[in-house]
Order: structure tokens, then C-alpha cells, then sequence
């Protein structure tokens, strides 16, 4: 378990070392009368993530946290196979973004998480699914102006009527 979180740690913080990087290609800091540049934000989340996975690394390291003084495996059986589901429901959302948009993807993937794996009721569930994304539209679209994408051209309806709301 120690290796494990020690590398875990180092892992996220090279992706992080990474981003930020990659997001210092746009402007990171405030533009006068824009508001932040481009890259501000995934700048300093990834500067946040770095900092969180270098002190996750040191504590591990140090013998601080509970896994680190575990002999126990880093992934028993019922790990590996959480791991498989969960990865590949992320991959299946990926794959649906060009397909059913951003926000219905995110309600696929919701509806999975918290009706299969979650074993939460229907009501739940749905709820959860089908509010998130509406939220993450406003916030998005609305308040952020940022455009993400929206799949196929059948999707259009849903994103008018919402459009509407907004405008």
C-alpha cells in the first residue's frame, strides 16, 4: 500500500506538472477588463492538485497515513473489478460526448454510478442524472459563457429550450 500511494501521488503530480504547463500556454493570470485568462483556471487547479499529491507523497512516505503502514495489497479482488467499472463507464462517457453532448453524457454516466454501482432507487438516481447537467448547463453556458460540446444535431431541441431560459 505505501509504493502504491507514493506512486499514485507522483503520477498525479506529474499530470499535474503537466497541466499546468500545457494550460500556461494561454494567459494564467488577470486580464485587465476580461477577467482571468484562458488558462487561469486550469492553471491553479492544477497547482492545487500538485501541492495536494506532493503532501499525499511526503505523509505516505513519512509512515503518517493509515495505507502506508498497510501490508495489505493495493487492489484486493473487489478493488480490481471497481476499478474495471468505474474506468470503463469513464471511458463509455468519453466516448459519448461527440455523441449525446457533455451534459448527456454526464447523465449516463450519473445514472450509472448512482443506480448500479451506488444501488440507490430510481427517484434518486434520475433526480441526481438529470439535475447535474442542468445545473452544469447554467453554470457553463450561462454564467461561464463557456461552450462545451454538443454532440449530434437531434440533441439541438433540449439545448433551445434551455437556450431560451438563459436569454
Amino acid at each position: 500500500m505505501k509504493t502504491g500511494e507514493i506512486v499514485t501521488a507522483g503520477l498525479l503530480a506529474l499530470f499535474s506538472a503537466y497541466l499546468m504547463w500545457k494550460s500556461a500556454e494561454l494567459p494564467v493570470g488577470y486580464i485587465r477588463g476580461e477577467g482571468p485568462g484562458g488558462g487561469a483556471w486550469p492553471f491553479w487547479l492544477s497547482a492545487i492538485m500538485l501541492i495536494c499529491a506532493c503532501m499525499v507523497a511526503v505523509n505516505g512516505w513519512r509512515g503518517r497515513t493509515t495505507p502506508s503502514g498497510s501490508t495489505e495489497p493495493l487492489l484486493d479482488s473487489h478493488g480490481w473489478k471497481m476499478l474495471v467499472m468505474v474506468g470503463g463507464a469513464i471511458v463509455v462517457f468519453v466516448g459519448l460526448i461527440s455523441i449525446i453532448s457533455m451534459y448527456g453524457a454526464i447523465a449516463v454516466f450519473l445514472l450509472y454510478y448512482t443506480l448500479y454501482l451506488g444501488r440507490h432507487g430510481w427517484g434518486l438516481s434520475l433526480s441526481i442524472s438529470l439535475l447535474t447537467p442542468i445545473l452544469f448547463f447554467f453554470f457553463f453556458e450561462g454564467a461561464m459563457q463557456i461552450t462545451m460540446p454538443k454532440g449530434m444535431s437531434f440533441t439541438d431541441p433540449v439545448f433551445d429550450i434551455l437556450y431560451d431560459i438563459i436569454y
